[in-house]
């Protein structure tokens, strides 16, 4: 276990590298062609990782300098997935939790019950960050590890899901997303398209970078559209046009950037990728299997980026306005696109739905956060990361509704809250199942033809 840990302790832009090659090998592709492909996802994640550490230090102190310049008076900071994912590493259930993700993935597989393979080892945090939370709050190592593979559980099924998104949409053939708040929250998604599909009117609306672009010319274009929301964030934070300015030609980077160096993830997964078929229409009647991938992929998509920025500013007005909220998001606020990413996919670009799908997605979120800052303090403290004279919560997976059902089934704190969130979650992943299916059945008929 201690080697495993000592890959993943490296970084995604390391550990994925050694995970696709050796796979790569194993399954039959030449070794040269295996090492190119692999470093070519390292590339891919090392400017991921670039281009996510601009918009945390560019929107990261203009978002702080909102709320400072709005009077946002809220008392607990969101420390972010950067603050969250090293508290959970360093918790007891960490070190059984990757082996039991895995293992659960292989069982699952042999049994048929996903077709996503988890390749993504360092996002198993967001599974072992439920199960390190349980057995905070319970006091129980066990029932830690059960958190654990409930989460997992429910993860892999969700890679199911998300395929038919995944090539609909943002045509990523053979590529899933099973991990974190894209993954979780996009159910949410399913029930707001039911409801616009059902609309007069509001249904036939569809404003994207395309239609954007059609109608105002070259201010429809990502480009100028990065640098207008970014600008228009820093004026928003209070800058003058010598800091402003930049802040939006550096979002106009991201805007551009983002979708070239997701292609070099793509370019490195073809290998394993075409290999992988030839073997399942070889073995297995052509049965199809999916990569699971960190959902930073999905920010390769203009439309993510743009909804993301966006939600910024619409982020901290639902902190201000939602009772007895105390997070002030913060160290999240950069990477909103995660959040609602998948929504995104879900409703094919539309921003006006995606709005109102947003919307939901972030106020579920700050109330649920709100709930588990008691619970992520605790950790924070067990595991000696925080002072312990303080209080922090995280709205990246400490607004996980997959984390509040589990722990609240097993501590039963907030009976009412449980009941709510559980039955918004369950219904959410009904309108999911119904949506998947009928974008796959889309699919095929589109292939027949």
């Amino acid at each position: 276990m201690w080697v495993i840990q000592y890959i993943v302790d490296m970084g995604a832009s390391v550990m994925l590298p050694i995970i696709i090659a050796v796979l790569s090998i194993i399954l039959g592709v030449k070794p040269g062609k295996a090492i190119r492909a692999g470093l070519m996802i390292g590339v891919g994640f090392v400017g991921l990782g670039l281009i996510v550490n601009l918009m945390n230090d560019q929107l990261g102190p203009a978002a702080a300098a909102m709320s400072k310049r709005f009077g946002l008076s809220l008392s607990v900071v969101d420390i972010g997935w950067p603050g969250a994912s090293p508290i959970t590493w360093a918790s007891s259930v960490a070190m059984v939790a990757i082996p039991l993700a895995i293992a659960i993935n292989v069982v699952m597989l042999a049994l048929k019950l996903t077709r996503t393979v988890n390749i993504d080892i360092w996002n198993i945090w967001h599974m072992t960050f439920t199960g390190a939370i349980v057995s905070t709050v319970t006091g129980n190592f066990a029932l830690g590890l059960l958190g654990v593979a409930i989460h997992a559980v429910i993860a892999y099924k969700l890679g199911d899901l998300w395929v038919p998104i995944m090539e609909d949409y943002f045509e990523l053939d053979g590529i899933t997303v099973p991990h974190g708040t894209s993954a979780t929250m996009g159910p949410i998604a399913c029930v707001v398209d039911w409801v616009m599909d059902r609309i007069p009117g509001v249904r036939d609306i569809d404003i994207n970078a395309g239609t954007l672009q059609e109608r105002v010319g070259v201010f429809g274009e990502p480009v100028v559209i990065g640098f207008i929301l970014g600008a228009g964030i820093g004026f928003l934070a209070g800058y003058d046009p010598k800091s402003a300015l930049p802040l939006g030609v550096n979002m106009s980077a991201v805007m551009i950037l983002m979708p070239k160096v997701v292609k070099c993830i793509m370019d490195g997964l073809l290998p394993l990728s075409e290999r992988a078929k030839e073997l399942m229409n070889k073995h297995f009647n052509g049965e199809k299997f999916y990569i699971g991938l960190d959902p930073a992929i999905l920010l390769g998509d203009s439309q993510v980026v743009t909804a993301g920025l966006i939600f910024i500013p619409l982020t901290l007005l639902l902190a201000v306005l939602i009772p007895g909220n105390r997070v002030l998001p913060f160290a999240d606020l950069a990477t909103i696109g995660f959040f609602i990413a998948m929504a995104v996919g879900v409703h094919r670009g539309n921003l006006f739905r995606t709005l109102f799908s947003g919307l939901i997605i972030m106020a579920l979120t700050i109330w649920i956060t709100n709930q588990t800052i008691p619970w992520l303090t605790a950790l924070g403290i067990a595991t000696g990361s925080i002072d312990p004279n303080s209080t922090i919560a995280a709205l990246d997976q400490g607004g996980n509704p997959i984390t509040y059902i589990v722990t609240q089934c097993l501590t039963l704190q907030n009976v009412a809250g449980l009941v709510a969130v559980a039955a918004i979650y369950v219904v959410s992943l009904v309108f999911t199942v119904r949506l998947s299916n009928k974008r796959r059945a889309e699919l095929e008929k589109d292939a027949q033809q």
